[in-house]
């Protein structure tokens, strides 16, 4: 920017002083040529040349601050995100509706512009020091500086409606957020959070307060370092009210600001297995004869997290897809384990799972209707119409069902949405071998009545 400034000045020196001053000597050299060696020895001067110079710097220095030359066109130019300063008694008052920046525009000479960007003074200033509270909002202007007085300067915006309110105050009590969990080391979790204060008091208008549900101390784990199992004191907790839909209010002001906080940190774990589930259909007359999980009949795993969280998680469940298999003799499949919900971290995240395969075989076994009813409505009760025996077919290898008897196999009805009449329901095997297949052969007639 600057190179292209004085680029321009020698352009202007060299097209409107030093041509026409050469062409103007050269006319008066020839018409007056009797007298040009009293020219050429007046040119010839050291001294002459210099003052000849400092007249025509001077010169152009007095045109252009005179503005009778401009070497630049006008230009404008936006400073953005200038802060606001407002001037009001804070502890009486709450004002409402003033932005926290506004722009500036800055119109002039492009040199000025440069300097006013270099000085970078600019103050906006909104004075409503003589305002009083009001349910009228108020149109007040912004006041500035100019740190060019050259320049044109223009805000955007140029006033605001403005609501001034008195100050109230009420207590509230304080809930905590624990941000950024994630963060938080895969192995530990938050056993429990302790807050210095149970209450802040929170002022500002009236409207503003009605709209507070929460207030909320702001803990950010991504910002503490915490590398163990142990009990940390963290200070400057932010706290933050929100409304009833969850969004931030920045109208009040919660005194005080931060508190100070305890956060106990665990690493709970527990083991369990994993349990083998399988989806699609096997080549007709084969079954799956054993299944190992990384050599192992029976293969358990450790899982971290929250104790309230991983405490119901039994088993873990792993699939493998068998469709179309049984022909070969083995088939191994490299399984990844899907983390359940809750579950922070596992010991192992993949195992190998190898199946071998056998001839399908197959036994009936006869179950009396005594079976599980699940999602019974309350105050109803269910019962057969009539003594029934339902006939259950037990696929598997040879090996596998011989030894399956009927109290080893778990039926139910799911009663789900019926009321009281008689009705005819599927009985289903709650089935968690994946060696064995159930196919029940007829349905049971049941009748549910009131209590």
């Amino acid at each position: 920017m600057i190179t292209r400034f004085f680029k321009k000045i020698y352009r202007f020196i060299d097209k409107y002083i030093v041509v026409p001053i050469s062409r103007a000597v050269y006319y008066l050299s020839k018409k007056y040529k009797k007298n040009q060696g009293k020219l050429d020895k007046i040119l010839n001067r050291p001294n002459f040349l210099i003052y000849l110079s400092l007249i025509i710097a001077v010169g152009l220095f007095l045109l252009i601050d005179s503005k009778v030359i401009t070497l630049v066109e006008t230009e404008a130019e936006v400073i953005t995100n200038v802060p606001v300063v407002v001037n009001y008694n804070e502890e009486a008052y709450v004002v409402e509706g003033v932005p926290e920046t506004v722009d500036i525009t800055l119109t002039g000479r492009k040199s000025d512009i440069y300097l006013a960007k270099q000085l970078g003074e600019y103050e906006v200033i909104l004075d409503l020091s003589d305002y009083k509270p009001g349910d009228t909002p108020y149109k007040v202007y912004f006041t500035y500086s100019k740190s060019i007085d050259s320049l044109s300067y223009r805000l955007s915006p140029e006033y605001v409606q403005v609501t001034i309110k008195n100050k109230e105050s009420l207590v509230k009590s304080i809930d905590y957020d624990l941000l950024n969990i994630d963060a938080l080391d895969s192995k530990l979790s938050v056993e429990s959070v302790t807050l210095d204060q149970s209450e802040v008091v929170v002022k500002g208008g009236s409207d503003a307060l009605e709209a507070i549900a929460s207030v909320k101390a702001l803990i950010d784990l991504e910002k503490q370092e915490f590398t163990e199992a142990g009990t940390y004191d963290i200070d400057n907790v932010e706290l933050v009210a929100y409304d009833s839909s969850g969004a931030k209010l920045d109208n009040v002001e919660i005194v005080p600001k931060t508190i100070s906080a305890t956060v106990v940190l665990d690493s709970y774990s527990k083991t369990v297995p994993l349990a083998v589930q399988t989806t699609g259909k096997l080549v007709t007359g084969k079954a799956i004869a054993s299944i190992l999980i990384n050599n192992n009949t029976s293969y358990s795993i450790t899982i971290y997290g929250d104790e309230d969280e991983i405490e119901s998680i039994e088993s873990i469940p792993v699939t493998i897809d068998v469709s179309d298999m049984g022909n070969e003799s083995t088939k191994t499949y490299k399984v990844n384990i899907k983390k359940p919900n809750g579950v922070r971290d596992m010991s192992v995240d993949s195992v190998e799972i190898t199946t071998t395969f056998g001839e399908e075989e197959q036994k009936t076994i006869v179950l009396k209707s005594n079976f599980t009813q699940k999602n019974i409505a309350s105050g109803l009760t269910a019962n057969p119409i009539s003594g029934q025996e339902i006939s259950v077919q037990v696929k598997g290898v040879a090996s596998v069902i011989e030894d399956i008897e009927a109290e080893d196999i778990q039926a139910y009805i799911d009663l789900a949405g019926l009321g009281v009449g008689d009705y005819e329901v599927e009985v289903k095997i709650d089935n968690k071998n994946p060696l064995v297949n159930y196919v029940v052969s007829n349905t049971l007639q049941i009748r549910i009545t009131e209590n």
